[in-house]
C-alpha cells in the first residue's frame, strides 16, 4: 500500500503513468491466472527489485478491488524463485535473500542454468505464468510483448513483462520515489550488474582524483550508457587472445585479406531523377580507401518490403552493408521498418537513442509517442561519438548513415574511421593501389589482348572506359599489391607497339 501513495503522490506524470500501465499488466495477469499458478522470477538487481515492489502494490490493488478484501494486505503470496550461480556477486546474494526476509517472500532457491531449472520447477508445481523484470533493450527482450508465451524448446509458461517499456531513468525514479532498499552495488558505481567476471563499476561515475571511488548509479545523467560498464572479454585460442563476438577484428594479419561492402540508397527521388546520388561514390571511395570491395551500389523505392528484400539479399553476401536516405519521422522514411523486416523482427522503442532525440528537439519528442525513437529490436547497437550530435545506428552488419549530403557524410565517416580503431568496428586493410593508362586504340584492338591480361593477373581488377564515345579509352587496374599492379602496366605495354598507352595520374 505504501508503494501505491508514493507514486500517486509524487509529481512526476510520467512515474505515474508507467507505474499506472505497470499495475494494469499484473492485475490482469492475476485475474488470469490463480496465485498458485504464478511465480516471481527475483535477480537481486535494480529492474527485479522495481518489479518485486510493483507486484507487491499490483496484488494490494487486485485484492482491494475484490469485494471480500478489507483493511491493509501485509502477506505476499506470490511464488519466487531466485537463481543462484557461483559467478554471481555476494551483494547481489545478501541483497536477494535480506529482501526475502524482509517481505516474507516464499522463496525457491535454484542452482540450474535458467532453462534447465525451470523445467525441473514446472515439473514440480502448477506454473502456468511468471513475472519478469525485462526491459526493451535487454538481450532477451527480441520478439516480446508484456503477454508473451515461452519460446519453442522451453517449457511452456506464459513470460509477464510488466516493465518492458521502462527506462533507466523510470528504473531510478521509481526506487527513489518509493525509498525501497537495493542491492549495495548500485551505491559503489555499477550501473547494470551481470556476473563478477564481466562487470566492473561503470567509468563514466568516477569521482574525479580517485580511480576507485564512484558515485551511485542514480547520478548517472545519461541512460543510454547504463552498460558501459559491462565489460567484453577475451578469449583465448592457440595463446593468441581474440575478442569473443562476431564482430570483425583489426589484426594486421587481415590486412592483405578481401572484405566485401555493399551499399543501399533508399530514395524515390534518386530513381525519378530529382536529384543526383553524390553519397554512394563517395563511400565507394572510402572503402576502397581501407581496403575494401564494394560489390554493388543499389537504389530501392520509399518501400518497406523494397528495403527488406534487398537488405535481405545483401546481409546474407556481404561482411557489411552500408544503407542511406529514408531516415526519420516521415511517411517516406521506411529504412528503419525495412531493416526490421529483414531480419524478423519488430521496431520498439529505444530509450538510449530516445534520449539524444529528447536533448535535440525538446518537446517535440514525447515517451512513447516518438516513433523517430523506434529501432529494430533485440539487433541495434548506438555507434557514440562525440562530434556526433545523433549517433550512427548498426543492426549486426547493417549501418545506417544519416547523412543527407557529402560534408555530413564525410563527417560520418570520420567517425566510424576513429571508432573502429578503439573498438574494431571495422577491419581496416591496405588500401588499394590504383593505376591508370590511356590509349587511342580501338575498343576492338585491344579487347582480346585485355582479356588474356585478366586471366594473367586474376588477383587485380582491370577495367575500361571511354569519358566520351569518340575520346580515348582509360585502363583502369587496382590491387593490393603495387608490384603486381606495375607488373600488369608492363604486361599490357610488352602486348602493343611501343607508345599505344600513356600512363596518367
Amino acid at each position: 500500500m505504501e508503494i501505491d501513495k508514493a507514486i500517486t503522490g509524487c509529481g512526476d506524470q510520467r512515474l505515474q503513468t508507467k507505474y499506472n500501465n505497470a499495475t494494469y499488466v499484473i492485475q490482469r495477469a492475476l485475474a488470469l491466472y490463480p496465485i498458485e499458478e504464478v511465480a516471481f522470477s527475483f535477480n537481486g538487481g535494480k529492474d527485479s527489485t522495481v518489479l518485486l515492489h510493483l507486484l507487491r502494490a499490483g496484488y494490494f490493488l487486485h485484492k482491494r478491488g475484490q469485494s471480500n478484501a478489507n483493511g491493509d494486505l501485509k502477506d505476499f503470496p506470490i511464488r519466487t524463485i531466485y537463481f543462484e550461480s557461483p559467478c554471481t556477486f555476494p551483494e547481489i546474494n545478501s541483497f536477494t535473500y535480506d529482501t526475502a526476509a524482509a517481505y516474507d517472500l516464499q522463496i525457491d532457491t535454484i542452482r540450474l542454468d535458467f532453462k534447465s531449472g525451470l523445467e525441473a520447477l514446472l515439473k514440480e508445481n502448477p506454473i502456468r505464468a511468471i513475472f519478469l523484470g525485462v526491459r526493451i533493450g535487454d538481450p532477451t527482450a527480441v520478439g516480446q510483448e508484456q503477454f508473451s508465451p515461452s519460446s519453442p524448446g522451453w517449457p511452456p509458461f506464459m513470460r509477464v513483462n510488466p516493465i518492458l517499456d521502462w527506462s533507466y531513468r523510470d528504473i531510478w525514479a521509481f526506487l527513489l520515489t518509493c525509498k525501497v532498499k537495493y542491492c549495495s552495488l548500485y551505491d559503489q558505481g555499477y550501473t547494470s550488474i551481470g556476473s563478477i567476471y564481466d562487470t566492473v563499476p561503470n567509468s563514466l561515475l568516477s569521482i574525479s582524483n580517485s580511480s576507485n571511488t564512484f558515485k551511485p548509479a542514480y547520478l548517472l545523467a545519461d541512460g543510454r550508457l547504463e552498460r558501459a560498464g559491462r565489460v567484453k572479454k577475451l578469449s583465448v585460442t592457440s595463446g593468441q587472445p581474440h575478442a569473443d563476438n562476431n564482430r570483425l577484428t583489426n589484426l594486421d594479419l587481415h590486412k592483405n585479406s578481401m572484405f566485401t561492402a555493399s551499399i543501399i540508397a533508399v530514395g524515390d527521388e534518386i530513381l525519378f531523377g530529382t536529384i543526383e546520388d553524390q553519397l554512394g561514390p563517395y563511400l565507394c571511395r572510402m572503402l576502397h580507401s581501407i581496403g575494401w570491395s564494394v560489390l554493388q551500389l543499389s537504389v530501392v523505392h520509399n518501400n518497406i518490403d523494397c528495403v527488406a528484400e534487398e537488405v535481405e539479399r545483401k546481409k546474407s553476401t556481404c561482411d557489411m552493408v552500408f544503407i542511406y536516405g529514408g531516415v526519420g519521422p516521415l511517411h517516406s522514411d521506411v529504412t528503419l521498418a525495412g531493416i526490421a523486416k529483414a531480419f524478423g523482427v519488430r521496431l520498439a522503442p529505444d530509450e538510449e537513442f530516445e534520449e539524444y532525440l529528447r536533448h535535440i528537439i525538446g518537446d517535440q519528442c514525447i515517451g512513447d509517442r516518438n516513433e523517430m525513437a523506434q529501432l529494430p529490436e533485440g539487433i541495434t547497437e548506438l555507434l557514440h561519438h562525440d562530434k556526433l550530435s545523433v549517433p550512427l545506428i548498426m543492426c549486426q552488419n547493417i549501418i545506417i548513415l544519416n547523412a543527407t549530403n557529402v560534408l555530413e557524410l564525410e563527417k560520418q565517416w570520420e567517425c566510424l574511421i576513429e571508432l573502429t580503431k578503439s573498438s574494431d568496428l571495422l577491419t581496416l586493410l591496405e588500401p588499394y593501389v590504383s593505376k591508370q593508362v590511356t590509349t587511342n586504340l580501338s575498343d576492338v584492338e585491344i579487347a582480346q589482348p585485355l582479356s588474356k591480361l585478366c586471366l594473367e593477373f586474376p588477383d587485380l581488377y582491370i577495367g575500361c572506359y571511354r569519358k566520351t564515345r569518340y575520346g580515348y579509352v582509360v585502363v583502369s587496374f587496382k590491387g593490393k599489391d603495387q608490384a603486381r599492379v606495375e607488373s600488369a602496366i608492363k604486361a599490357l605495354h610488352q602486348k602493343f607497339q611501343s607508345g599505344a598507352f600513356t600512363a596518367t595520374n
